[in-house]
């Protein structure tokens, strides 16, 4: 099993990082370029014109490896990595559009916060009806450290998981703001996974996770600061709906809150500063939201943020695989 990880890793790795050789140029000729919000650093307008949707130059080696690898794992039986590469994958499409929208209106605006909403909470439902009716979703809510499983009437585990999924799909698209921030904390998350998975006997996943780990990786090439590319909503979203269905097919929601732990600063950040903006018409806690934007305006550069948040991601990994540990020991 683990040589397959190793070897799905390397394949999306080298596929990932091919697709970024001939995938930016080709969308600097389409002019597919990323407006800057107005209201951002002013720093940031040096980035006007960056190629955006880069997200599929790491679904390419991921694509390409769940394909080749998962075939093997099918034959078993095991389906879990196809369910988690089409949510991923319809996502993405969400995302697709929405950067589609903002190179049209040549602004940081794309689909309205409630078109996109909507979108995913359709998605997500179907997500999760699929999956219970294939046996990979369980109304047992694993606890993890505690090693105890709580059943949850199936109705209100079902409302739980959807605001559970469309929360963190979204969490991952705010965090990605600075170069490389979304990849290099996300890196971390899709290890941890392939670890958990290889802890659960869950090939599939592993495949996948491993998959995720090697592409960000070969992405990361052309996104670390200063980026030749953004990954944009395409990738962002893709990443969200990856992460979630890892943690919903392997059985363990709560994870997600140690092993997410960057994405939900950064939510929280930006809901503490509507909420506290409008209760004090006009007031302000943070200089700017979501936090890694605070941070640059107290001085941070974008290669601190990313080693910092990287490494944060990094150490909560860590924590969350000892959570989960006991499950199987």
């Amino acid at each position: 099993m683990s040589f397959r990880l190793v070897v799905a890793f390397v394949i999306s790795l080298v596929v990932s990082a091919a697709v970024g050789i001939f995938l930016i140029p080709a969308l600097r000729r389409m002019k597919a370029g990323q407006s800057i919000r107005e209201d951002g650093p002013v720093w940031h307008n040096k980035k006007q014109g960056t190629p955006t949707m880069g997200g599929f130059i790491f679904m390419g080696g991921i694509v390409v490896a769940c394909l080749t690898l998962g075939i093997y794992v099918m034959v078993q039986g095991d389906f879990g990595h196809v369910f988690i590469l089409l949510f991923a994958l319809v996502n993405a499409a969400i995302g697709v559009i929405d950067d589609y929208a903002k190179l049209k209106k040549k602004q940081n605006l794309g689909l309205r916060v409630r078109q996109k909403l909507l979108l995913q909470i359709i998605v997500t439902a179907i997500f999760l009806i699929v999956i219970r009716y294939s046996r990979y979703f369980s109304t047992e809510l694993y606890i993890p450290f505690i090693n105890v499983s709580l059943h949850i009437p199936p109705p209100v585990y079902f409302i739980f998981s959807l605001i559970v999924i469309v929360g963190t799909v979204n969490a991952v698209n705010i965090t990605d703001g600075v170069d490389g921030l979304a990849t290099g904390v996300t890196i971390p998350v899709a290890v941890c996974f392939a670890l958990i998975a290889r802890l659960w006997g869950s090939e599939s996943v592993g495949v996948f996770a491993a998959a995720l780990a090697g592409g960000l990786i070969a992405f990361l090439i052309f996104n670390f600061h200063p980026a030749k590319v953004f990954m944009g909503d395409t990738g962002s979203l893709f990443l969200g709906g990856a992460i979630c269905a890892m943690a919903f097919i392997l059985d363990m929601p709560l994870v997600l809150i140690l092993l997410g732990i960057v994405y939900m600063v950064e939510t929280l950040s930006d809901i503490i500063q509507i909420l506290y903006f409008k209760i004090t018409h006009g007031k302000r806690i943070f200089k700017m939201a979501p936090f890694h934007h605070h941070l640059e305006m107290c001085g941070w550069s974008e290669y601190k943020l990313f080693y910092v948040f990287s490494g944060v991601s990094a150490a909560f990994a860590v924590l969350s695989y000892l959570g989960v540990f006991s499950r199987y020991g």
